[in-house]
């Protein structure tokens, strides 16, 4: 009995004693795995700081290019100045300390490009103080017929655009220009009159409209990703638009040594898309100096009126860049504004930055 009772003894002894040590493994893997992602996740602040101001240089960078150029030639852009050149994927691991010791390689690269961004639309031109410009909404409609989209989506743009912005403007115009609560420009727009507010469909002009409705409308829409609220548009459809379309934060002219095809044919109206190709290899042989010189080139056609609208320079520029950082990378869009004068400075400045 004795010698079973000691057995039993020892039988205990040697599981309390592999559960002890279970436990103490288990504790200290614990703590060596929250070591682990505290390590990690310094690791990963570390890197998205290093990306961010690597960003941020290349931003000045950018802003510096763009000076430089409107110092040599502050009355015409072309894709033949310095600032058209995209930035190919270049290392910086001689500039950049990413942390790693010097037997383990190393990957730390910067791609960008500088895109003139009145080589665009410019779907600003929709809707100003809530009232829809009908030409903007036939220059839209010429474009997405030329890319093969329902041409419809352009009154749908400007009604969201116009239902999203105050309307003081709208109410000071004289009742009989005034169309189902939208201002009607040389000619009436067939639109349903139905403004939308916070998803409801109210009707009347904007006298009549509650105040709440005023005050409480639909999120403005200031990108070209805000166009998807809109009924009608699909994630498909803006990835056609997007190298076609943008909107800035004023109206502007087109600036036709930049434009494509499409974007100068939906620009003027009496331009067809292959007398837009045919004006684009002129100026690739020979830049436009400006507007006179784009219209003596016109191949002999009369202008409508929508070339006034036409410009040989920019003011607004977006940079488009991307930053890889060992296993991290970070991909940021930035409008940059640049204005003055043949004699006074340069000034430029980011009106926006959006990071992914």
């Amino acid at each position: 009995m004795r010698t079973r009772s000691l057995r039993r003894q020892r039988g205990v002894a040697i599981i309390t004693a592999l559960l002890l040590t279970t436990l103490a493994v288990t504790i200290v893997a614990s703590l060596f795995w929250q070591q682990q992602v505290q390590v990690r996740s310094i690791e990963n602040q570390r890197m998205q700081l290093q990306k961010q101001w690597i960003l941020r240089g290349a931003l000045d960078w950018a802003r510096l290019i763009l000076s430089t150029s409107y110092q040599s030639s502050p009355m015409v852009d072309t894709l033949q100045q310095p600032w058209s050149v995209g930035l190919a994927e270049t290392r910086l691991d001689s500039y950049v300390e990413n942390g790693r010791s010097d037997s383990e390689a190393s990957d730390a690269t910067i791609t960008g490009r500088i895109i003139d961004a009145q080589s665009y639309l410019n779907l600003a031109g929709l809707s100003v103080g809530g009232i829809v410009k009908p030409k903007e909404i036939e220059a839209f409609e010429r474009l997405l017929t030329s890319l093969h989209l329902d041409p419809g989506l352009a009154l749908v743009a400007a009604n969201g655009m116009a239902a999203s912005q105050p309307r003081a403007m709208a109410a000071a115009q004289p009742p009989s220009t005034a169309t189902n609560g939208l201002v009607a420009l040389q000619a009436p727009v067939p639109v349903s009159g139905l403004v939308q507010a916070q998803g409801q469909a109210t009707q009347g002009t904007p006298e009549t409209i509650p105040a709440a409705s005023r005050s409480t409308g639909p999120m403005a829409i200031t990108q070209i990703d805000d166009l998807l609220a809109l009924p009608g548009f699909t994630p498909e459809i803006l990835a056609k638009l997007k190298n076609f379309v943008v909107i800035l934060p004023r109206e502007t002219p087109v600036n036709v040594n930049t434009a494509t095809a499409e974007v100068l044919a939906a620009r003027i109206a009496s331009l067809s898309l292959q007398g837009a190709q045919a004006l684009i290899a002129s100026r690739d042989r020979a830049p436009f100096k400006d507007a006179a010189d784009f219209r003596n080139r016109f191949a002999g056609q009369t202008l409508s009126p929508d070339a006034a609208a036409v410009a040989v320079r920019t003011d607004y520029f977006i940079v488009d860049g991307k930053v890889k950082l060992n296993r991290a990378g970070l991909e940021v869009l930035a409008l940059i504004e640049r204005s003055g004068s043949t004699t006074g400075p340069v000034s430029s400045r980011i009106v926006w930055v959006r990071e992914n």
